[in-house]
C-alpha cells in the first residue's frame, strides 16, 4: 500500500510538472514559398524570394521565435514554373513534403495563386499572397490572407487618384484606352472601367480596348490602333517585363511616349529592375504604375539594406511585400504562442498590428476581414524618373510630385 500511494503520489507530481512546464523548444520552424523562379515571371519570383530570404535572416538573427523556445525559421522554395498547372504540382509538393509548414508565401501572378491556394486551402496550410485578383479571397476559404488591395478596389481608387495628378499638372483627360494581358489581375483590375456608363461620373470615354494572351510576339498591332484611338491616356497592364518593353518600344516608334501620351501600369513588374535593363530609361521616362507595395520614407532603411546586401539598385514591391509576409507570419506565431499551421491560421484571423510589420505596407495596419483581405490595404503610385522608380502617391511620403505627360 505504501509502495502503491508512492508511485500515485510521484505520477501525480510527474503530470503536474508537464502540465506547468514549458512547451519542448523547437529546431527550426518551416515557411514555404512557392513563386515563379523560372520562365517569363521568373525575375519577380526571384525578388519575392530575397525579400522572403532577408525577413527569414533577421528574424533568425534577433533569437528566431521566441514563443516556440527560439526556434529558428527554415524558408522552405518551391519553383512554381509558368503556368497555373506547374503551380498546383508545386503546392502538391509542398504540402506533401513539408506537411509541418506552418504557412507560405506566393505566386504572385494572381492565376498562379489561385492555382496553388486550391491545394494549400485543402492542406490546411494558412497562404499568404499580394496577388491582386478579388477571387483569391471570394471562394469562401479559411486560410488565405491577401496583404494588396483588390484589382477592382485598385481600379476605384486609381481613376480619381490619377485625375488628380493630371489637373494638378493642367491636363484634363476626356479619354482612355486599356492594353492589357488576360492574366486574372489586370481582368479584375478593368473589369469595371468596361461597364457601359460605368466612367461616366469622371467624365472619361473608353476608345481603345486591346487583351493579348502572354507572352506577346508582336506589339505592333496592337500599339497601331492605340495610335489610330489617339486615347488621352492608356492603361498599360502586361504582367511580363518583356511585354511591358515591347509595348514601349513600339509606342516609342510611332511616337507615343516620350511625354506625348500618359501610361499607366498596375502591379509589380513595371518598377523591376530588368526593366531599366532592357528598356532604358528614356523609353520608360514618365511612366507611372500602381502597386499594392513600394518603399518609402517610412522604410527607407530597410530598402538602403536590401539593395546593400543584394547588390539591386532599388527594392520593388515583390521583395518589400515578402519580407513583410514574413514578418506577419512571425508575430501571427508569437502571439499565438505556438508554431503551427491551426495556432498561426487561427491567429491571422483576429491579429491586428499597428506597428513592426504592420509599417512595412500601405494603410500602415494588418487585419483581416472574414474574407481573408487587409482591411486597411492602399494604394501607391511610383513614377520612372531620369531611370529610376519614385514614389508619387501618398503625397506625405513621396519623393516628388507626380509628372503628367501632355502631347
Amino acid at each position: 500500500m505504501k509502495i502503491k500511494a508512492a508511485l500515485l503520489s510521484a505520477t501525480a507530481f510527474l503530470g503536474l510538472t508537464a502540465l506547468s512546464a514549458p512547451a519542448m523548444a523547437q529546431s527550426e520552424v518551416k515557411i514555404g514559398l512557392i513563386q515563379p523562379l523560372s520562365g517569363p515571371w521568373a525575375r519577380s519570383g526571384e525578388m519575392s524570394k530575397r525579400g522572403a530570404e532577408m525577413a527569414v535572416d533577421d528574424i533568425n538573427a534577433a533569437g528566431g521565435i521566441k514563443a516556440c523556445g527560439g526556434a529558428k525559421v527554415k524558408l522552405v522554395v518551391v519553383d512554381g514554373g509558368d503556368s497555373p498547372e506547374k503551380m498546383k504540382n508545386a503546392a502538391q509538393r509542398l504540402v506533401s513534403q513539408d506537411s509541418d509548414v506552418v504557412g507560405g508565401i506566393g505566386a504572385n501572378v494572381s492565376s498562379f495563386t489561385l492555382a496553388v491556394t486550391e491545394v494549400t486551402e485543402r492542406a490546411g496550410v494558412p497562404w499568404m499572397t499580394l496577388s491582386f485578383s478579388p477571387v483569391v479571397t471570394d471562394r469562401g476559404f479559411k486560410h488565405v490572407f491577401q496583404t494588396s488591395m483588390t484589382g477592382d478596389k485598385q481600379a476605384e481608387a486609381t481613376v480619381p487618384t490619377v485625375l488628380k495628378m493630371a489637373e494638378a499638372a493642367g491636363a484634363k483627360p476626356k479619354t482612355f484606352g486599356i492594353v492589357m494581358d488576360n492574366t486574372a489581375s489586370p481582368v479584375a483590375f478593368t473589369k469595371d472601367m468596361r461597364v457601359p456608363g460605368a466612367m461616366d461620373k469622371y467624365g472619361l470615354k473608353l476608345v481603345v480596348d486591346e487583351t493579348f494572351t502572354p507572352p506577346l510576339a508582336d506589339a505592333g498591332p496592337v500599339m497601331q490602333r492605340v495610335r489610330a484611338a489617339r486615347p488621352d491616356f492608356i492603361f498599360l497592364l502586361p504582367t511580363v517585363v518583356s511585354d511591358i518593353k515591347l509595348s514601349l518600344e513600339k509606342a516609342t516608334e510611332i511616337g507615343l511616349t516620350r511625354g506625348r501620351m500618359q501610361m499607366i501600369e498596375s502591379g509589380g513588374p513595371p518598377g523591376s529592375p530588368d526593366l531599366l535593363k532592357i528598356a532604358g530609361k528614356e523609353q520608360l521616362e514618365g511612366l507611372m504604375f500602381v502597386t499594392a507595395n513600394w518603399p518609402t520614407k517610412n522604410t527607407l532603411d530597410l530598402a538602403n539594406r536590401f539593395t546593400k546586401l543584394t547588390g539591386e539598385p532599388w527594392m520593388p514591391q515583390d521583395s518589400i511585400s515578402n519580407y513583410g509576409h514574413v514578418m506577419i507570419f512571425k508575430e501571427a506565431m508569437e502571439q499565438a504562442g505556438a508554431c503551427t499551421k491551426e495556432k498561426v491560421s487561427e491567429t491571422l484571423h483576429k491579429i491586428d498590428l499597428k506597428d513592426g510589420a504592420a509599417k512595412l505596407f500601405p494603410g500602415g495596419r494588418v487585419r483581416f476581414d472574414e474574407k481573408g483581405r487587409r482591411i486597411d490595404a492602399d494604394i501607391v503610385v511610383v513614377q520612372w524618373r531620369d531611370g529610376v522608380p519614385l514614389l508619387v502617391y501618398p503625397a506625405e511620403v513621396a519623393a516628388l510630385p507626380a509628372k503628367w505627360a501632355k502631347p
